[in-house]
């Protein structure tokens, strides 16, 4: 029970989870004239790229064995839109190369006050430090939730609701159908983060300037942990110089359970392990550095995520799903609402598999973010119908920012119409992203 009196919040879309999906799919449809409400259990908006500290904008670029031909752009609409912005205030840094495609790095703080400006703007109401607790059923529809505050319980209503948690948490509080990674298999969660007192310059031109650390680096790793000297699970680790002098983002640690096993963020022990653990190997990770690179002997740990960084938990079983097949084919749809060129990066076993879709692209289906049963939902982010390694490309920050500009005018389009959200044709919803700015196919 509780004792304090309900508050009452009505609108048009109402959105859970302020990551990369759900500020695109707020503003978007905000700007379609909708009256749109967004819940975030943080005091800020960012998700994985801001909490998790994950720090780098993936999957703009096409990969090729070409790199001397320089990052060729195929995701446009709202992911380029909120990357002109950031960079406009200073907080994206050009490509960097990761293999053979390209990332940029963010500054989470520059992400955040990006969000909080875009989104007033186009006139969303956020509801900050608050946690969806309960679905508003009638029959097979979600007309709102319950939602946790600290001033009191909030009932939120709305015509479209809109799962941008990540975890699928709303399609699992309505009991509609769902999976967890490869029969509850999933990748493992990673605790990123920031060495700072780097001489940069130095590092870079002994290590090269991929940010996928080379064969050196991962034999060193491997030596000092087998001899005890360090407590250092993974040996291939990615590390990006950020915008701010002196400072590396780092993309290191394999944080797994005490028995070994991939931990799963949905458990609430897991997710305490993991954390635990995480920090425990951010400061192992920064002593080797400090210990045995170049330009890192007077380099100190500046900051780890707010969180460990989650990678895969709960999906919602969808109208579609996303094959490993169509990733790494390069499969294009009718109803194609979202590109990615992003590899398949699976984080899982010993050492991170990546395994790479050149001079190509896949296109993400609308169905994939249709519920196959529930009205008056849809899904946006990380959390969408995929098979286990299609999700390990599917989830990253572009891809992200593209389904949430997708599904936000998906709802516009259901609103406007007064049709159920899987009553709508997925070429709609595309010709509507390439008036937008998309150019998709």
């Amino acid at each position: 029970m509780d004792a304090r009196s309900s508050i009452r919040v009505d609108g048009d879309v109402l959105i859970v989870g302020g990551g990369a999906a759900g500020v695109a799919a707020a503003i978007a449809s905000a700007r379609q004239g909708l009256n749109v409400t967004l819940v975030e259990r943080y005091g800020f908006c960012g998700g994985g790229a801001v909490a998790g500290l994950s720090g780098t904008v993936c999957g703009l670029y096409e990969a090729t064995n070409n790199i001397a031909a320089g990052p060729q752009q195929v995701v446009f609409g709202f992911a380029d839109e909120f990357c002109r912005r950031l960079e406009a205030m200073g907080g994206l840094g050009e490509p960097l190369l990761y293999g053979k495609t390209w990332a940029r790095v963010h500054d989470p703080l520059v992400w955040r006050e990006a969000a909080d400006a875009m989104l007033r703007e186009a006139g969303v109401r956020v509801i900050f430090h608050a946690v969806a607790q309960s679905v508003r059923m009638e029959g097979d529809k979600i007309e709102g939730l319950g939602i946790w505050t600290k001033q009191g319980p909030v009932e939120a209503r709305a015509k479209v609701v809109i799962d941008a948690s990540g975890d699928a948490d709303v399609v699992a509080m309505a009991g509609l159908p769902n999976f967890i990674g490869d029969n509850g298999a999933v990748q493992n969660p990673t605790m990123i983060f920031r060495m700072m007192g780097v001489d940069v310059e130095r590092f870079v031109g002994d290590y090269g300037v991929d940010t996928i650390m080379p064969e050196e680096v991962s034999a060193m790793i491997r030596a000092k942990h087998n001899a005890g000297d360090y407590k250092l699970p993974r040996a291939k680790i990615w590390l990006f110089p950020t915008t701010r002098p002196g400072e590396l983002l780092c993309n290191c640690t394999r944080v797994i359970g005490p028995d070994g096993r991939e931990l799963n963020t949905l458990f609430h022990q897991d997710f305490t392990d993991a954390e635990i653990e995480g920090r425990l190997q951010a400061r192992e990770y920064a002593r080797f550095f400090r210990d045995n690179l170049v330009g890192c002997e007077n380099a100190f740990l500046n900051d780890t995520g707010v969180q460990v960084g989650v990678r895969q938990t709960r999906q919602v079983s969808g109208v579609k799903k996303l094959a490993n097949s169509d990733v790494v084919r390069g499969a294009k749809f009718a109803d194609g609402i979202a590109v990615s060129p992003w590899p398949i990066e699976l984080h899982s076993g010993d050492r991170p598999r990546v395994e790479w879709l050149l001079n190509d692209y896949y296109e993400v289906p609308y169905g994939c973010f249709v519920p196959e049963r529930g009205e008056g939902l849809l899904i946006a982010g990380r959390c969408l119908s995929a098979e286990h390694e299609a999700v390990a490309s599917a989830r990253v920050t572009a891809q992200c920012f593209s389904y949430g500009h997708a599904i936000g005018l998906a709802a516009a389009i259901a609103v406007r119409e007064r049709v159920l959200p899987r009553a709508i044709d997925g070429k709609d919803v595309r010709a509507a992203l390439n008036a937008d700015g998309a150019r998709i196919g």
